[in-house]
């Protein structure tokens, strides 16, 4: 069985962040499981509840999310580079939504993409 990791550290509205999701799927069809998806640095931004995206460009968010939840990928996002940004699961509102990340990413640490390159036999970053 071939395995495969993805770092992403672009942001949503980058043509880079596409080419990772085509290249995801390529990978799906010929037979590699994804062990997971790490996104670090301005690849956090694609976890933000508060992306909205036009709707005659390319919907990464609708791409990621179904990554995750149709092919069981699991999606994790850097916590440093999460606050650097803005994002954060620990938000002080008066509202009930606490987070301002999409509940199909999860909160991780740099240990998480070490583990990931410890369970994939490759790792690709874009």
């Amino acid at each position: 069985m071939k395995t495969l990791s993805i770092v992403v550290t672009t942001p949503p509205y980058s043509p880079l962040t596409a080419t990772a999701i085509d290249y995801i799927y390529q990978a799906m069809q010929s037979d590699i499981t994804i062990v997971g998806v790490f996104f670090y640095q301005d690849g956090v931004l694609n976890a933000s509840k508060h992306l909205s995206i036009p709707n005659d460009e390319y919907q990464t968010t609708q791409h990621w999310q179904k990554i995750s939840q149709e092919h069981n990928v699991p999606l994790h996002v850097c916590i440093t580079a999460c606050e650097k940004r803005g994002l954060s699961d620990e938000i002080e509102t008066d509202s009930s939504d606490k987070t301002n990340i999409k509940d199909c990413f999860t909160i991780s640490g740099l240990g998480e993409l070490v583990e990931l390159t410890t369970k994939s036999q490759r790792m690709v970053q874009f």
